[in-house]
């Protein structure tokens, strides 16, 4: 019991002394012997006045009966065993219980609460959030900024076992992200010594996502403490880019402007082309429809895509599902194919089917917002035509190809040129709204490509299922970009909550074929290169071998993903 209660006496003594380092724990001290001092004169005085009243009615008392006498009238109990006999002792009493009640139980609690009890619990709760982190920490990430995207990137920094740390400026706030199981540190962005404090100088990455003016004094801060630490910002105003990288920012988000381009990539404009999503390395990533070509009705066994243009079809998309492709995978009219190859391959992919499913009506946009505007613009770099339909008279910037109205009306809409055209993006702000406009969309045109964009990357399967063929958020992309940087390229997003990533062949994989390695059985993740030093085959034969010090460049969901590296890492952990 001894160590205990020595324990417990060392931690309010540290509490205490937290709240006196404090400039407002200091001045509220002072207030508080101030009140006790008024409080104490007060009582003196009435004291000193009752010995006075009763020696004027013959009536001797010791001093400490005078302060008994103070002490019960004032607190109220009033045990009426001491007694004035005349009125001006009677009117003193009534002075005394009058300001002994305002004082001592009004007062008193008040004061007492707000100048110290109450600094004494914000700094009990602000011991459990750290202001520093151990001398020993190294290779960090560093997020300034709580957030859909910071939530969806400390979900895929996890899996790696790579550490990261919240910089919160507020206590609070700090209290309720610690509470989430989230690794926060309290501390002002603008302040150098905060940044010491989280060894900024031994970190791997900062990342701030916040306000384009706090961003830029974080940036600056940062760089005139680390010369050469990678630091990417978030961006929200175009002329905030320059300033940023000003600051010192490596590497500046434009959300809006990705997700656009994203969008305007994976619309298939009418036709049955390879669109390009994205690269690795040499590695070229594309999406193609399926609708209206020979491809429609037969596997992809049948269909020798690789045999005749030498692409690797990695997977097809049904409706928002992703299906890693099979041999007796079965090519259906609404089938997007996910493949990879060069761009020679994807050359001779286009040069095969670029004469089916051609149409040259314009692509209607939902939303005349940030990303509204940049899927137009993005469109309009690859010459592909386009409507906006908006409900504000005040983002009306095209009279030609801008639509005002709600896009909930049929009559907007075919003014649009829904009925004609070959895909829709939808790109509010309000998953709700694009839930109910993906099933509207659907129904109206139950052939037509709905591209969708998600705030949280929650409702992305609720979208999927209301009919979206591809959904796109700002947490996916900013994380997967993120993630793609501080891996250095080896990371890469193909769809929502579907990734490219390369990894190192596991060791008891080793001399194992592709089949015999269980991978896609026990994680759900498939093959779709292997990287050796002779360099990188694209699909390879599910009888080729891992060789040990290879990598292999592998394709699946955010859960498969957390599932391959928990396996193979656990595994590795037991043979040590």
């Amino acid at each position: 019991m001894l160590p205990l209660r020595v324990a417990m006496l060392n931690t309010l003594v540290a509490q205490i002394a937290s709240v006196l380092r404090s400039r407002r724990g200091r001045r509220n001290i002072r207030v508080l012997l101030r009140f006790f001092i008024v409080l104490a004169v007060m009582i003196s005085v009435y004291t000193v006045t009752f010995h006075l009243l009763m020696l004027r009615e013959g009536q001797n008392h010791t001093w400490i009966t005078g302060l008994y006498w103070t002490l019960t009238v004032m607190s109220t109990l009033g045990f009426g065993d001491i007694t004035f006999h005349t009125d001006a002792g009677r009117l003193f009493s009534i002075v005394v219980l009058l300001s002994g009640m305002t004082f001592l139980l009004v007062l008193l609690p008040i004061t007492f609460i707000e100048f110290f009890y109450e600094p004494w619990m914000h700094a009990q709760a602000a011991a459990r959030a750290p202001v520093r982190l151990p001398g020993t920490t190294r290779g960090h990430v560093l997020l300034t900024h709580h957030d859909t995207v910071t939530s969806a990137l400390i979900r895929r920094l996890e899996p790696y076992q790579h550490p990261y740390v919240l910089l919160v400026p507020e206590v609070e706030e700090a209290l309720q992200l610690h509470d989430l199981g989230l690794n926060v540190v309290v501390g002002n962005l603008d302040d150098p010594e905060t940044w010491g404090r989280v060894r900024v100088e031994a970190a791997v990455l900062v990342v701030s996502t916040s306000s384009d003016v706090t961003n830029t004094n974080v940036a600056f801060t940062v760089r005139g403490l680390v010369k050469d630490l990678p630091i990417i910002t978030s961006a929200t105003d175009e002329a905030s880019v320059d300033l940023l990288k000003l600051a010192g920012s490596n590497f500046v988000l434009r959300l809006e402007e990705m997700i656009g381009g994203s969008f305007a990539r994976r619309t298939v404009g009418g036709d049955a082309m390879a669109h390009l999503i994205g690269r690795f390395d040499d590695l070229l990533i594309a999406e193609a429809t399926a609708r209206r070509t020979p491809l429609v009705g037969k596997t992809l066994l049948e269909n020798r895509l690789r045999e005749n243009v030498g692409a690797t079809v990695v997977g097809v998309w049904e409706r928002g599902r992703f299906e890693p492709a099979r041999p007796e995978t079965l090519i259906r009219d609404n089938t997007v194919l996910v493949l990879a190859g060069s761009r020679e391959q994807l050359y001779r992919y286009d040069e095969l089917f670029c004469i089916y499913n051609v149409s040259a009506a314009p692509v209607v946009i939902l939303g005349g917002g940030r990303v509204g505007r940049a899927t137009a613009r993005a469109l309009a770099r690859q010459e592909m035509d386009y409507r906006i339909v908006e409900v504000l008279p005040e983002l009306i910037q095209d009279p030609e190809r801008d639509v005002l109205g709600n896009a909930a009306d049929l009559a907007v809409l075919e003014k649009a040129g829904i009925r004609e055209a070959p895909a829709v993006i939808i790109t509010p702000h309000d998953d709700d709204l694009n839930v109910y406009l993906t099933i509207y969309c659907r129904q109206l045109r139950p052939d037509i490509q709905i591209l969708c964009r998600a705030t949280h990357e929650r409702n992305v399967a609720t979208l999927h299922r209301a009919g979206a063929d591809s959904v796109l958020s700002y947490a996916s992309m900013g994380a997967s970009t993120v993630m793609n940087l501080l891996r250095r390229g080896k990371t890469l997003m193909v769809a929502e909550g579907l990734d490219l990533f390369e990894v190192r062949v596991p060791a008891e994989l080793a001399g194992l074929a592709i089949t015999e390695s269980g991978i896609r059985e026990r994680t759900g993740c498939s093959v779709v290169a292997i990287r050796t030093d002779r360099g990188m085959e694209v699909g390879p034969d599910p009888s080729a071998t891992l060789v040990a010090e290879a990598d292999m460049v592998l394709v699946g969901t955010l859960e498969a993903q957390e599932r391959f590296l928990e396996h193979f890492r656990r595994n590795q952990t037991a043979d040590a």
